[in-house]
């Protein structure tokens, strides 16, 4: 009977020391030990991955669109803004938006749990927590894809319980919302707070030009040198056709009776229409003090405050443009699918990381394998 057992022994022995000369180092150690390894971490050591996702675009009423949905958009009235899309992007995936979901520690607190697998947590070890360790962990964690074809962005954040994967994701796309929100607020205000300093500008050349030649009438004791010397000269024009049929009347009175009483009366009235044409002639002509010397004045003053007037009708006018630019140009967040509370572990895909593996490990044997063999045949 003990002879039985050690035969069996032996044979038993025999075949293992067998199997261990037909199991190659280099077969163990690319295929062997990374599938036992890869079995151990799956099926042991790897946390359970929760995924939400959500899905968004950023359209504006007055920009250029392309892609399928681009195109569906623009049907109603508006297009995707490329612009605000990448921005958005890039400050989901930056430090500021870890800084703001991470304000009190949450994202810190959630990913470095003890009830993670010491190979997915955060800061393991306890020797690497700084921020920008933080910072590149969760680049790891939060994808953003922009398909240029629909104009749709889709964010992804990973976390390993359903709520802070949802929560998460909520938030980081509030922040997206807000960027793009911001930038339209910082564009409409240059904008429009450039088109309104023009206005502010032009109102104080208006009231200057105006004042001037305000207090220029007020000095010169005039309204419109013009149209006061147009008043002046018909006056000027009645007195002279009075004076010369007083001239007329005179002469035949002369010729036909000189001893008239009325000789004297038309000469004194003729002397006084000869003084009232020549101060009225004065008015409008003749001295510095003359319409005609402060109509140069008043033009020069009458065209700065009309130039003037203008400026300002047209800053006004731009300004009433860049109001109604700065809104056809406002872009939109529209959310196109919420961030969903997913209800089981998507991740990782235990069996195809192993099956994975496995075949990458063959293919690296085979390869090796092969090298090996014409190696050896080379140096034989």
């Amino acid at each position: 009977m003990y002879e039985g057992f050690n035969i069996t022994d032996k044979l038993v022995r025999s075949s293992l020391r067998r199997a261990k000369r037909r199991i190659s180092p280099l077969f163990a150690i690319t295929v062997l030990v990374p599938t036992v390894s890869a079995i151990l971490y799956y099926g042991l050591f790897a946390s359970d991955v929760y995924v939400s996702e959500s899905s968004f675009v950023v359209r504006s009423p007055d920009k250029p669109s392309t892609g399928a949905f681009g195109v569906l958009l623009k049907s109603a009235g508006f297009s995707n803004s490329s612009d605000e899309v990448f921005a958005a992007q890039d400050f989901i995936r930056s430090r500021d938006a870890l800084r703001a979901i991470n304000r009190k520690g949450d994202f810190n607190a959630s990913y470095a749990a003890h009830g993670i697998s010491i190979f997915d947590r955060f800061n393991p070890t306890g020797m690497r927590g700084s921020f920008e360790d933080l910072y590149r962990y969760f680049t790891g964690k939060v994808d953003v894809n922009y398909d240029s074809s629909t104009s749709i962005t889709k964010l992804t954040v990973r976390a390993f319980n359903a709520r802070d994967a949802f929560r998460f994701n909520e938030e980081l796309l509030e922040l997206a919302e807000r960027t793009v929100n911001r930038l339209n607020d910082r564009g409409r205000q240059d904008l429009i707070g450039f088109a309104q300093a023009e206005v502010a500008r032009a109102k104080v050349k208006s009231q200057m030009a105006a004042s001037s030649l305000a207090s220029f009438r007020n000095r010169a004791g005039v309204v419109d040198p013009e149209k006061q010397a147009a008043v002046q000269l018909q006056m000027v024009s009645k007195l002279q056709d009075e004076l010369i049929a007083n001239r007329t009347q005179l002469a035949e009175i002369r010729r036909y009776a000189p001893a008239n009483p009325q000789v004297e009366s038309l000469q004194t009235r003729i002397a006084s229409l000869q003084r009232q044409t020549t101060e009225e002639t004065n008015k409008v002509a003749g001295n510095q003090g003359s319409l005609a010397g402060t109509a140069a004045q008043y033009q020069r003053l009458s065209l700065e405050s009309q130039f003037a007037d203008k400026q300002l009708g047209a800053a006004m006018s731009s300004l009433t443009d860049a109001q109604n630019e700065a809104r056809r140009k406002q872009a939109y967040v529209e959310r196109i699918a919420r961030p969903n509370l997913p209800d089981e572990a998507l991740e990782p895909r235990r069996l195809r990381g192993i099956f994975a593996t496995l075949v990458l490990g063959l293919v690296a044997w085979g390869i090796l394998s092969m090298l090996l063999a014409g190696i050896r045949e080379h140096q034989d």
